[in-house]
């Protein structure tokens, strides 16, 4: 039971690390999506493809042109990326502790 709980702990830990840095990512296309800076095209194509999977689907839910213009796509996946890291990360993390503190270690 121990290396289960263990292993529930790292995976949050891991999992937690790729969301986060997962929003960054979002994040900073999001403001490189304002400036148009011809020396940083490589990384506006890098940041496109890692980040236009999650955020397609949110533009047909809610389409820019309804807004005026704005797309409001990355503030909601960031949005759902912290209540993903909130609620379902730290249950984990939880769950693995209590499991590591329910059974111990007899020493």
């Amino acid at each position: 039971m121990i290396l289960m709980a263990n292993f529930l702990i790292a995976s949050a830990r891991v999992l937690h690390i790729l969301i986060v840095l997962y929003t960054w990512v979002v994040i900073l296309r999001a403001i490189l999506s304002w400036f148009n800076v011809p020396s940083l095209y490589r990384l506006n194509v890098v940041l496109y493809y890692l980040t236009e999977p999650v955020l397609r689907p949110l533009r047909k839910l809610i389409p820019p042109y309804k807004l005026g213009g704005i797309d409001v796509s990355p503030v909601i996946a960031v949005l759902a990326l912290l209540f993903i890291d909130s609620f379902l990360v730290k249950s984990l993390a939880l769950y693995g502790a209590r499991l590591l503190h329910q059974n111990p270690v007899p020493f």
